[in-house]
C-alpha cells in the first residue's frame, strides 16, 4: 500500500505551478497561467483523496478480517527520501510521514486551497500581477503540505519557514501600497520572534533525546515516565513561543490583523485555513512532549483563553468588514489553543477543520462583497446588500451561523466542545473566558450581517449603480463552503445528544496515551451537566445576538449611549486594540530605531570624524615626509654627490700624465717630511 501513495507529489505539484507560472507567466496567455494555477492544487488533492481512499479501503478489508481498527494499526506510513544530514550520532532523515493527524490536515489544507484558488480567477480576474498572484498562491500550498508532511522537527521547520516567505510575498502583494507593503514586513519580523522560539526548542530537542523525529522523541518519552517538567517543560515553552507567532496569539497576534491589506482570498487561505493553525498543527503533532509538562499545558490554555476574549473585544467596534474576521480568527484560534492545553487535541483539530470551512467562506463573502461595492471595505458605508447579492448573503449568514455555534452549524459541534471541555476539567476562569468570547463573537458577527446586508444602502450612487454578484467563479466556491459549514461538524456530535463520534475516534491513535486517558478521566463525564452548559452557551448566544438587534436593526439602543454607560473609557481603549500597537512601537520599535539612529550618527559623527582625521593625519604626514624626502635628504645626498664631484674635479687635475711633474712633486714631498720630522727633534 506505501508504495502506492506516492506522498512526494502532493508538494511537487504546486510546486511546479511555482515554477512554470513564476518564470515564464508573464509571458504565457491568461487561460493557460489559469489552467496551470488550477491544475497543481487539484492534482495534489487527488493525490491526498487518493491516499485517503486508499487507505480507507484497506483499513475496511483488514477490519473485515482482524480487530476493529486493526488497519489503523498500519499508520503512520513513512516515505524516506534520503539521509539529509549524518554527523556521529545525529541521522535526520528527509522523510514525510501520513497519519490520521497530517491526512486531515492536507485535506483541509489541498481541499480549502481549491476553492480559493478557483475563487481567485474572477477575484482577481483584472490584476495586472495575475501570474504572479498565482505563483504565490501556488508556492505556499508547497511549503504548507511540507510542514504538515514533515516527519521530524527539521523538515517541518523547512516548511515553516516557507509558509512565513509565502506570507509576506502574498501579503505585500500589493507592494506599490505602502500599507501593505508594510504589513507584509510586519508579519516578517515578528514571526521571526516566534521563530527565535522554535529553534531554541529544535536544540534542546536535539540535546536531550538526540534526534529531531517525532515518531523517536514520543517511543523515548514513552518508555521514560520520569521524564517531566524540567528541560522538557523548557522545550515545551520554546515550541509554544514559536506557535503563538505563526497562530498569532498573545503577544505575537499583531501581525494578523494588518496582513488584511492583502488580497481578500489571501486572507481566507493563509490567515483563516492553513498558516494561521500551523502553531496548533505543531502542539498537536507534539504532544508527546506537552503531556509530561502540566505546567507547559496550563500556558497553553491560559494563552488561548486570554487571546480569545482579548481579540473577541476588540471585534466589537471594528467597522472595516476584513479586520472584523481578522480579530475573529485570532480569537477562533485561541479556542483551538485552549482545546491542546486541556489536552483534548481532537476537539482542537477539529474545530481547526470546521472554523477553516466558515472562516474561509466568511473572508471570501467580505471579498464578494468589496467585489461588488468596487474595492469599499468600511461597513458604515454598505446596507442593504443582502437584495442585491442573494448568494453572497445567504452563504454568509450560514458561516455566521457556524461561526456563533448555533445548532446545526458546524461551529456548534466543535467550539462548544472546547468551551464544555474547559468547564469539565476544572478551569472553571479560562471557561468563563470562554463563554465571554462567544457572547463577543455573536455580537459582533450579527453586527457585521446588520450592517452590511440590512437597513438602507448608506454607500454613494455608483457605489449603488455598481452592486453586482460576484461571478460564477466565485458564487460557486461559496456555495460548497456553506454546505460545509452546515454539514461540516456532524462528524462529531455532543455526548448528551448521541454517541456518535466518528472524527475522535479517527483521531484516537495518534492522541491516545495514558497521559491523555488520566486528564480525560480526571474530568466530569456527566451528560446531564454538559446539556446544562449547552444551554448557558446558547443563552449567551441569544442575548449577544439581541444587543446586536437592538442596536443595529432596530436601533432600539444607541451603541454610543451603551458606551456611555462603561464611562465611555472601555470603548476608547477597544476602538484604540488596547493601544497594544502603540505600546509596542514605544517600548520596542522606538528605542530601536533610536538606537540605530544613535549607532547611525556614531557612526556618521565619531567613527567617521576619526577616520577622516586619520586619514587626513596620514596626508598630512605623507605631505612632511614628502618635504622632509625633498629638502633634507635629497639636500644631504645632492650635497655629497656635489662635494665628490667637486672634490674628485680638483683632484683630477693633479693627473697632469708628466713623469717630470711627478718627480717634482715626489721631491717636495720628501722635503716636506725631512723639513717636519727636523722641526720635531729641535
Amino acid at each position: 500500500m506505501n508504495g502506492h501513495l506516492y506522498l512526494w507529489l502532493i508538494p511537487v505539484l504546486p510546486f511546479a505551478g511555482f515554477v512554470l507560472n513564476g518564470i515564464f507567466g508573464a509571458r504565457l496567455p491568461k487561460r493557460l497561467v489559469t489552467a496551470i494555477a488550477l491544475l497543481a492544487p487539484l492534482a495534489a488533492f487527488g493525490v491526498v483523496v487518493n491516499a485517503a481512499a486508499t487507505i480507507y479501503l484497506y483499513v475496511t478489508r483488514c477490519s473485515l478480517c482482524g480487530p476493529p481498527n486493526y488497519g489503523w494499526s498500519l499508520l503512520p506510513l513513512v516515505e524516506n527520501y534520503g539521509t539529509w544530514i549524518k554527523a556521529g550520532s545525529l541521522h535526520i532523515d528527509f522523510s514525510f510521514v501520513l497519519d490520521q493527524l497530517s491526512l486531515v490536515m492536507l485535506l483541509v489544507i489541498t481541499g480549502v486551497g481549491l476553492l480559493i484558488h478557483i475563487y481567485s480567477v474572477g477575484y482577481m480576474a483584472h490584476e495586472k500581477g495575475y501570474w504572479r498572484y498565482f505563483s504565490y498562491l501556488n508556492l505556499f500550498l508547497f511549503f504548507m503540505t511540507v510542514l504538515v508532511l514533515a516527519g521530524n522537527a527539521l523538515v517541518m521547520f523547512v516548511g515553516w519557514e516557507g509558509v512565513g516567505l509565502a506570507s509576506y510575498l502574498l501579503i505585500g502583494f500589493w507592494f506599490q501600497k505602502t500599507s501593505a507593503a508594510d504589513a507584509g514586513k510586519k508579519a516578517f519580523v515578528v514571526n521571526r520572534i516566534g521563530d527565535f522560539g522554535f529553534l531554541i526548542g529544535m536544540f534542546l530537542l536535539l540535546g536531550t533525546f538526540g534526534t529531531l523525529t517525532f515518531s523517536e522523541i514520543g517511543a523515548t518519552l514513552a518508555v521514560s515516565p520520569g521524564m517531566q517538567g524540567g528541560v522538557v517543560t523548557a522545550i515545551a515553552l520554546c515550541l509554544l513561543l514559536g506557535a503563538t507567532g505563526k497562530s498569532a496569539q498573545l503577544p505575537l497576534y499583531v501581525w494578523l490583523p494588518d496582513a488584511m491589506e492583502g488580497p481578500t482570498p489571501v486572507s481566507a487561505l493563509i490567515h483563516a485555513a492553513t498558516m494561521v493553525t500551523a502553531g496548533v498543527y505543531m502542539i498537536a503533532r507534539t504532544h508527546a512532549i506537552y503531556d509530561r509538562s502540566p505546567f507547559a499545558l496550563t500556558v497553553v490554555a491560559i494563552v488561548g483563553a486570554a487571546t480569545a476574549l482579548f481579540a473577541a473585544t476588540i471585534g466589537l467596534v471594528q467597522t472595516d468588514i476584513k479586520r472584523v474576521l481578522a480579530y475573529s480568527t485570532v480569537s477562533q484560534l485561541g479556542y483551538m489553543f485552549l482545546g491542546c492545553g486541556v489536552a483534548a487535541y481532537s476537539a482542537a483539530i477539529f474545530h481547526l477543520m470546521t472554523h477553516a470551512f466558515f472562516k474561509a467562506l466568511l473572508f471570501l463573502g467580505a471579498g464578494s462583497v468589496i467585489h461588488g461595492m468596487g474595492g469599499e471595505q468600511d461597513m458604515r458605508k454598505m446596507g442593504g446588500l443582502r437584495h442585491k447579492m442573494p448568494i453572497t448573503f445567504w452563504t454568509f449568514v450560514a458561516a455566521t451561523f457556524a461561526l456563533c455555534g448555533i445548532f446545526p452549524f458546524a461551529g456548534f459541534f466543535s467550539k462548544d466542545e472546547i468551551i464544555w471541555q474547559a468547564f469539565s476539567h476544572g478551569h472553571f476562569v479560562v471557561w468563563l473566558f470562554l463563554l465571554l468570547g462567544a457572547g463577543c463573537t455573536v455580537f459582533y458577527m450579527s453586527r457585521q450581517v446588520y450592517m452590511t446586508f440590512f437597513g438602507e444602502f448608506r454607500g454613494t450612487h455608483e457605489q449603488e449603480h455598481h452592486l453586482h454578484e460576484s461571478p460564477p467563479s466565485m458564487s460557486y466556491v461559496l456555495i460548497v463552503l456553506g454546505l460545509l459549514s452546515v454539514v461540516g461538524g456532524w462528524l462529531k456530535f455532543p455526548e448528551f445528544m448521541i454517541a456518535f463520534k466518528p472524527f475522535e475516534e479517527f483521531l484516537d491513535p495518534i492522541f491516545s496515551s495514558e497521559v491523555t486517558h488520566r486528564i480525560t478521566e480526571s474530568g466530569i463525564h456527566h451528560h446531564g451537566i454538559e446539556a446544562a452548559f449547552a444551554v448557558i452557551t446558547f443563552v449567551v448566544v441569544i442575548v449577544g445576538w439581541y444587543l446586536a438587534d437592538m442596536m443595529y436593526r432596530q436601533h432600539t439602543l444607541d451603541p454610543a449611549r451603551f458606551s456611555e454607560m462603561f464611562g465611555g473609557v472601555p470603548y476608547e481603549w477597544v476602538y484604540n486594540k488596547y493601544y497594544v500597537d502603540e505600546f509596542y512601537d514605544r517600548a520596542m520599535v522606538q528605542p530601536y530605531l533610536f538606537a540605530t539612529r544613535t549607532l547611525a550618527w556614531f557612526d556618521t559623527n565619531i567613527i567617521d570624524g576619526v577616520v577622516n582625521l586619520a586619514a587626513r593625519i596620514i596626508v598630512f604626514g605623507s605631505w612632511l615626509s614628502g618635504l622632509f624626502d625633498k629638502y633634507v635628504v635629497d639636500a644631504l645626498v645632492n650635497f655629497a654627490s656635489n662635494v665628490t664631484f667637486e672634490v674628485g674635479g680638483r683632484l683630477r687635475r693633479l693627473q697632469t700624465g708628466s713623469i717630470n711633474g711627478y718627480l717634482y712633486g715626489i721631491l717636495a714631498a720628501v722635503m716636506l717630511i725631512l723639513l717636519v720630522r727636523a722641526v720635531g727633534r729641535s
